[in-house]
């Protein structure tokens, strides 16, 4: 359940009438650290929410979590997620709760899989023909989402991943990954981005704003507050 203070940005944002931009932050981070965003997304006239992750962990909590609060929102929210919180917003964003969607270095869902991750991460000791011969032999080709996420519902709302060029623990091919499967959406536009010179942290690190605009920029062109 959400907890009181959460409770608290529901009413104010209703209070307002504008459109809500919840932020879903990692777990590895503090809600917190999306105050600067807050600020931003605020002054272009959006009311901004950021909900602390439930303590109880895992992947499902999250999603029922975040999904009870924008229950209590009297509009659509905008979504904007980071690494697992990435994920959890285009889950959300899957089950018509997102008027637009930003997943920024977004985990990986099960069936993201490529072989070049399966190369490097699996089959890195062994040659590149048996390499490829364990991959279509054993890996997971995902036939449905573990995850609940559906990348082609009809009630989705446009989506924006962004990656980051020196983004090790959620690099360029995962992301893709992760945009190939939503861009089997044939009801609402798809876009990726990768962002020169950035890295995981580039929600909270020096270069944020640009980050943060690019974010901004994206929900703009779909939503007005």
């Amino acid at each position: 359940m959400p907890s009181a203070y959460d409770l608290d940005q529901v009413r104010h944002a209703n209070a307002t009438g504008r459109v809500p931009v919840v932020f879903v932050h990692d777990p590895w981070l503090l809600a917190e650290s999306w105050e600067p965003w807050a600020e931003v997304f605020g002054q272009a006239g959006f009311v901004p929410l950021i909900p602390a992750w439930p303590e109880d962990g895992g992947t499902a909590a999250p999603a029922a979590h975040f999904a009870a609060l924008i229950g209590g929102l009297a509009r659509r929210p905008a979504l904007v997620g980071h690494a697992a919180g990435g994920l959890v917003a285009q889950i959300l964003a899957g089950r018509g709760l997102a008027c637009a969607c930003v997943a920024i270095s977004p985990a990986p869902f099960r069936g993201a899989l490529t072989y070049g991750r399966f190369r490097h991460a699996v089959a890195n000791a062994v040659g590149e023909e048996e390499a490829r011969r364990l991959y279509e032999t054993y890996a997971v080709q995902a036939a449905g989402d573990p995850w609940g996420l559906d990348g082609t519902a009809p009630d989705r709302g446009p989506l924006l991943l962004v990656a980051g060029e020196m983004d090790r623990t959620v690099p360029w091919a995962a992301a893709h990954a992760s945009y190939l499967w939503q861009a089997r959406n044939r009801h609402h536009r798809t876009e990726i981005v990768e962002l020169p010179g950035r890295g995981h942290s580039m929600t909270v690190d020096s270069g944020w704003r640009e980050v943060c605009g690019t974010a901004l920029t994206f929900v703009e062109r779909f939503v007005d507050p």
